[in-house]
């Protein structure tokens, strides 16, 4: 027999219901298959800094370097509040001896790849990472990371 692996994960790719709408992402895949040999470590940013469940949607301004966090109708800036939360949670997760991290994709939290990063005008200006994703990625970067998305295909999941 032999000890499970560490692997950090969106919350949401679980089944458990932390998404904006109060809804949830379960990936079949992750749970059923690659969830008999792993241990998962599931984080969910926005409600572990605070945001409640249901919540008023989030998403990024600004600068694809530095962009802020936040709200979609009352603008409601969550830059700081998440940040804050980001530095904690990373020192937890050092001292989890995790293997990889499977991110949720589209997220402005937990997004790896072409995350909508807005202008001030409401318009789409380019495409960023979500800001955890990149501080996780910034502080672990000899872990390996994917979107849940993308590990549907045969090629990438078998790198990861």
């Amino acid at each position: 027999m032999f000890a499970p692996i560490k692997i950090g994960i969106s919350s949401c790719l679980l089944g458990n219901k932390v998404r904006y709408d109060g809804g949830h992402s379960h990936d079949r895949y992750l749970t059923q298959t690659l969830g008999l040999f792993t241990e998962y470590v599931p984080v969910c940013p926005e409600v572990e800094c605070g945001m409640p469940i249901p919540r008023e949607a989030v998403r990024l301004v600004g600068s694809t370097e530095n962009p802020r966090l936040v709200t979609q109708k009352t603008s409601v800036d969550k830059t700081d509040q998440m940040k804050t939360w980001i530095k904690g949670r990373l020192e937890k997760l050092a001292k989890e001896d995790l293997c990889g991290f499977i991110f949720r994709s589209k997220s402005p939290s937990s997004g790896l790849y072409r995350i909508r990063v807005y202008g001030d005008d409401g318009k789409i200006r380019k495409n960023g990472t979500g800001l955890f994703a990149k501080a996780f990625t910034k502080a672990f970067p000899r872990i390996p990371f994917e979107e849940a998305g993308r590990l549907n295909d045969p090629k990438l999941r078998n790198y990861y």
